[in-house]
């Protein structure tokens, strides 16, 4: 995996979400309740308080639940809620060591199809339809994973020239257009709950 993507914004963490299936599927985790920049800076701060250049599955799997919290929660922390996402990051990599021996690219390197694919991000722990299906828009439109029926799959968030969600964001501009639409679709949901 080596790809040039803008999810944080920040050149060195961009650098290892280009490069580490893991960090991009961690910050996608940690991406709730924070800005998006916030999440998919995530990994590299995670990486960097461990001493290392990357994430490794099999390390944070193993590693001590409380000093991982401590390490999340350090400040700056990691996220608005370190301590829960300490453990779901635990989680996920635990779950990555048992179904994939720690490698997050085999969850879709030999996914047949797009229905596939989702059905795999679904079982993640700490993924829901909604997540899973704009990580698949993700690994589609910026990471060349594109298994038949991927945008299908993705739901809205596949829809080429999009700007629903992270899977859309390559620049500043892009960045600005995606919080638009989730303002837009807040306010309008704010709107249906008024009138029912």
């Amino acid at each position: 995996m080596n790809v040039t993507v803008r999810l944080a914004q920040q050149p060195e963490a961009d650098a290892l979400l280009g490069r580490s299936a893991l960090a991009a599927l961690v910050g996608m985790l940690l991406d709730q309740q924070v800005p998006m920049e916030w999440a998919f800076t995530g990994p590299l701060t995670i990486a960097q308080r461990l001493g290392r250049d990357d994430l490794d599955a099999h390390e944070i799997a193993v590693y001590s639940p409380e000093e991982f919290v401590a390490l999340l929660s350090e400040k700056p922390a990691v996220h608005r809620y370190p301590v829960a996402m300490a453990k779901r990051v635990q989680q996920l990599c635990q779950f990555l060591v048992a179904q994939y021996d720690g490698d997050a690219t085999g969850i879709w390197r030999d996914a047949k199809s797009g229905r596939e694919l989702l059905s795999r991000l679904n079982a993640l722990p700490g993924f829901g339809k909604q997540k899973s299906q704009i990580f698949l828009a993700l690994l589609g439109k910026q990471y060349g994973v594109q298994p038949e029926g991927w945008r299908e799959a993705a739901g809205t968030y596949g829809e080429e020239g999009s700007y629903h969600s992270v899977a859309d964001i390559t620049s500043p501009e892009s960045l600005e257009k995606v919080r638009a639409h989730k303002q837009e679709v807040k306010r309008a949901a704010k709107e249906a709950k008024a009138k029912a």
